[in-house]
């Protein structure tokens, strides 16, 4: 059966990761998280206290960071480890999510993982989630999704997802962060986040995790068998 690349995109907290996950299980796709890759590198930076403006500092920091993912059976997805580290549950953290736009805004950083993640264009078969990955990282792909949802869905999302870690997170913290990445995400000069000409605009404000999970197979299977 012909393999395709299938890119999905959107703003922060619209269950990217959620519905990539998804269908690369259902089509035996490998799935690869933008996100986690830009967010142990943010880990790194905080860490190890490197200044993500100074670009000296972040090339000599790149040269020491190696991304790779391991499959978590526990919970049936893929972790990230950092150096060997799996630091999936650090990553996650609000400190993470407070600078990551920043960090993945700098030249540099875009770069080292864009070229990371290109690495696997060439076997097909991918499920990648992220905010340039059909304009930048996959412009090739066969099926290009944008996720969109409405604001105050996405800061419950958000918050359900925060709140089981970090008691004390208010949803007008969550809200003036998701704000705050829309428009760092948005208006930088590097690879900024934006629909592809070519992309399905996919509102799951109101659909439940399996209507998106079986409106983008469709989609797929069509191209699949295209």
């Amino acid at each position: 059966m012909k393999k395709i690349i299938i890119t999905v995109d959107g703003y922060s907290s619209c269950g990217k990761s959620t519905l990539a996950k998804a269908l690369a299980k259902k089509l035996n796709y490998v799935f690869i998280d933008s996100g986690a890759m830009y967010r142990a590198i943010t880990f790194y930076f905080l860490r190890n206290n490197i200044d993500w403006n100074n670009t000296g500092e972040v090339i000599e920091a790149l040269k020491n960071i190696h991304l790779s993912f391991t499959y978590n059976e526990k919970y049936g997805s893929s972790d990230i480890l950092l150096n060997g580290e799996n630091v999936e549950t650090h990553i996650r953290e609000m400190a993470i999510s407070d600078k990551v736009s920043d960090v993945a805004a700098v030249k540099e950083v875009r770069e080292f993982t864009v070229a990371q993640q290109q690495t696997n264009t060439a076997s097909k078969g991918i499920v990648m989630d992220g905010r340039d990955i059909g304009t930048v990282v996959f412009p090739e792909a066969e099926l290009k999704i944008f996720l969109t949802a409405d604001p105050a869905v996405r800061v419950e999302r958000r918050y359900a997802q925060i709140v089981l870690k970090d008691p004390t997170i208010t949803r007008e913290e969550i809200k003036k962060n998701l704000e705050m990445r829309d428009y760092l995400d948005s208006t930088r000069e590097i690879s900024p986040l934006r629909k592809a000409e070519d992309a399905i605009v996919l509102d799951n404000s109101h659909l439940t995790q399996q209507e998106q999970v079986d409106l983008v197979l469709q989609w797929a299977n069509e191209k699949i068998n295209s």
